[in-house]
């Protein structure tokens, strides 16, 4: 069989992006895992290299990093935990920006159970409340600050169920193991559709939940790594970002 010059050259094109496909070890923050995963397939999609995703809270990755584990970008929960790991030099200069601005909302899967004001929170009418760690979860921490700036904290501790991180928050409020419980407002919200009942939290009663996204030593010469920082900033990225329900970095 004979081929014709121009596709052996189409051939050797597909060869050369083959040969140059790199992974891109991502570790993010359990209330952005959903929205990650349709960002890392078309980031596939768009560059040939593939991102492999851990998902977890901001607390135990930090930890993780320090203590040497394999990861090239980290999309942390918070802001200053990315910050912190810049500070500690474990991290490319320059690389640390804001993807995504978070939201926290009290959430039931049960329709009407919630008002749109937060007095269902306030009134006590329910046996469990779940929110995640606030020792390692910033969506923790947040839910923690907004009891305490409503004077809820020290009467709501019976009733606390706490998750490992906001994934397995939104898991024990959706199997019923609490009633209602602080979740993201991404891990409730796709395209703007919304099941269950809930209240967004004024975001005068938390600190921002501004998300960063830092490219870690152990990567600076990895071309995926790199790759995969600037699609983040894409328009298509942005997108499914702001389809969340995320705010966007100005």
């Amino acid at each position: 069989m004979t081929f014709k010059p121009f596709a052996l050259f189409i051939m050797g094109l597909s060869g050369i992006h083959t040969a140059m496909a790199e992974n891109v070890q991502i570790a993010v923050a359990a209330n952005f895992a959903v929205p990650m995963q349709k960002i890392a397939n078309q980031f596939q999609q768009a560059t040939g290299h593939r991102a492999i995703l851990s998902s977890g809270s901001t607390g135990k990755f930090y930890t993780q990093i320090k203590n040497g584990a394999p990861f090239d970008v980290f999309l942390s929960a918070d802001g200053a935990t990315p910050e912190r790991l810049e500070r500690e030099n474990e991290t490319v200069s320059g690389s640390r920006y804001t993807y995504a601005i978070g939201k926290l909302v009290l959430w039931s899967p049960q329709i009407n159970f919630i008002d749109k004001k937060g007095q269902t929170l306030i009134s006590g009418r329910y046996d469990h409340i779940a929110i995640a760690n606030p020792k390692v979860a910033p969506y923790g921490m947040a839910a923690q600050h907004t009891m305490q700036k409503l004077n809820l904290w020290f009467n709501l501790q019976s009733k606390l169920v706490q998750g490992e991180n906001i994934g397995q928050t939104h898991q024990f409020v959706e199997t019923g193991n609490a009633e209602l419980g602080f979740v993201a407002l991404s891990q409730i919200q796709s395209d703007g559709k919304i099941s269950g009942s809930y209240w967004l939290v004024p975001q005068k009663l938390y600190n921002p939940l501004e998300q960063q996204a830092v490219l870690l030593n152990k990567a600076r010469d990895n071309a995926a790594a790199k790759a995969f920082m600037s699609f983040l900033k894409s328009t298509s990225t942005r997108n499914v970002i702001k389809s969340y329900g995320y705010d966007l970095p100005k």
